[in-house]
């Protein structure tokens, strides 16, 4: 009888001493996490009763909390909602948050270790919790612009400051409204978020950060810089440029969207063949590099790396084996090469910014609930894609793209614009996606103010497709707004 008490006792003593160790793991270990869990309906409802704090752009509020009559004392309201969903997301008692809402929700609840003291004054004041405020980088005139040249067509615009990093504009289209998801009327959030789920032109999905698709001739710039490293090749060498390339150990050729050579004798120079976007001298050239080069220099600009803006972004994919077809495919971003809208603006940007790839950013500035700064966003260098002196030539090839070549309408009178465009084969039976990016002003290496990056899948619809017709106007639109 002893026996079985002493057993008894012990399987008690453990028992106790588990419970106590998971209690002790949940309250002091795991705590922060299972709080920061977007499905945490305990914690989203204990923050409906703080004022959650605003974002901002400039002084100016694109999400903040009003006070209600009803059980949750603060309702969410994002004004122009569509305009800037993808960068604020939402903030719901059903479906938690997304966007900078997530991302920055220690700061907005009012949770961050930084506002101790304000939380202490607020409570001994008699004043509910209130949450500090996160500023973001977006230029408001270069974001109308950027959306409203996507008029609903389904797309995607980045524009970046190349010298910092900061992210000026991120459009996507469609988009959706985050008020309707912000109700405090749950069966009304449920049927929204149900609608725009069964939408097949994907509202909710932040098509800039991570959307990826065939980035077509825009690639072209990554496999120049590609040549310009290696030391063989400088903007006037001459590289073969006929009108079809026999794709190695295949019956297959590779043609030029013109259908004819791109020189005198099936011959031009590498500015030239930018200029005109020949097909052949760009895979040529990816053949006598190997793909090994191009995907070391796709990597330098980024590709490969999943950014955190602090929005995470989708990878950019040089792919990893391909043969000798697939490589010249690939050096003129075909094949099972893809990027986001942000990777090629990136690329535009390291071009200008003297060959220097900046990390890219969101956030310039957290606030205290007082809106006192605590924190400004310091410029962060991801790494040198290419020399100076090679970026500076690549960049006076793009300006001959716009001067002279398929980026004519990019150009801005009385400023110096780079450009790309790119057509990109998408799904069969689909129309090619339409690119183009830029940099202005580009008449002097590491002085651009703005790069930009505008993709229209499957050319927005569009009969017929070309980066130049359909998405050079859109980023001269935004160009022209961050300037002004």
């Amino acid at each position: 009888m002893t026996r079985s008490v002493r057993r008894l006792a012990a399987v008690i003593l453990v028992l106790l001493l588990a419970l106590l160790a998971n209690l002790t793991y949940l309250q002091f270990f795991a705590a922060a996490d299972i709080r920061a869990k977007p499905g945490n309906t305990r914690t989203v409802l204990e923050e409906y009763n703080r004022e959650r704090g605003p974002i901002l752009l400039g002084s100016v509020p694109i999400a903040s909390s009003v006070p209600t009559d009803d059980t949750l004392r603060y309702l969410r309201q994002y004004s122009r909602g569509p305009l800037y969903a993808p960068a604020t997301g939402f903030y719901s008692i059903v479906y938690g948050a997304t966007g900078i809402e997530r991302t920055e929700n220690s700061v907005l609840s009012g949770g961050d270790d930084r506002f101790i003291v304000d939380r202490m004054q607020q409570l001994f004041a008699g004043r509910g919790i209130k949450g500090g405020a996160v500023r973001l980088t977006l230029d408001p005139a270069a974001q109308e612009a950027a959306y409203r040249g996507l008029a609903g067509r389904t797309g995607a615009v980045v524009a970046l400051d190349p010298r910092t990093g900061a992210i000026l504009a991120l459009a996507s289209s469609p988009s959706f409204d985050p008020n309707k998801l912000s109700s405090h009327d749950p069966a009304a959030v449920r049927k929204a978020y149900a609608a725009y789920e069964a939408d097949e032109s994907q509202p909710m999905l932040n098509r800039p950060l991570v959307m990826t698709l065939p980035p077509g001739s825009t690639f072209k710039l990554v496999t120049a810089a590609a040549a310009l490293e290696s030391g063989d090749y400088t903007p006037s060498t001459v590289v073969p440029g006929p009108a079809s390339l026999d794709l190695p150990n295949t019956s297959k050729d590779l043609k030029n969207w013109s259908g004819t050579a791109c020189g005198p004798g099936g011959q031009t120079t590498l500015e030239d063949a930018l200029a005109i976007s020949c097909n052949t001298a760009f895979a040529s050239i990816g053949l006598a590099l190997g793909d090994d080069a191009l995907r070391a220099q796709a990597e330098k600009f980024g590709f490969g790396t999943s950014f955190e803006v602090p929005l995470r972004a989708a990878a950019s994919r040089f792919p990893e084996d391909p043969d000798l077809p697939q490589t010249a495919m690939s050096a003129i971003g075909q094949f099972d090469v893809s990027a986001t809208a942000l990777q090629m603006a990136m690329v535009s940007a390291a071009i200008a910014n003297n060959g220097q790839v900046m990390e890219p950013s969101l956030v310039a500035q957290v606030l205290s609930p007082e809106l006192e700064v605590l924190e400004t966003a310091e410029p962060t260098a991801f790494g040198q894609a290419m020399s100076p002196a090679n970026a500076a030539a690549l960049l006076g090839m793009m300006v001959t793209v716009v001067q002279q070549g398929t980026g004519s309408n990019g150009a801005i009178p009385g400023v110096v614009v780079g450009g790309k465009t790119g057509t990109a084969q998408s799904a069969p039976g689909q129309p090619p996606h339409a690119w183009y990016v830029s940099v202005a002003p580009a008449g002097i290496p590491g002085q651009a103010e703005v790069a930009v990056a505008v993709v229209l899948q499957n050319g927005g619809g569009a009969a017929e497709v070309s980066g130049n017709k359909l998405a050079a106007p859109i980023a001269r639109a935004v160009m022209e707004a961050v300037l002004r």
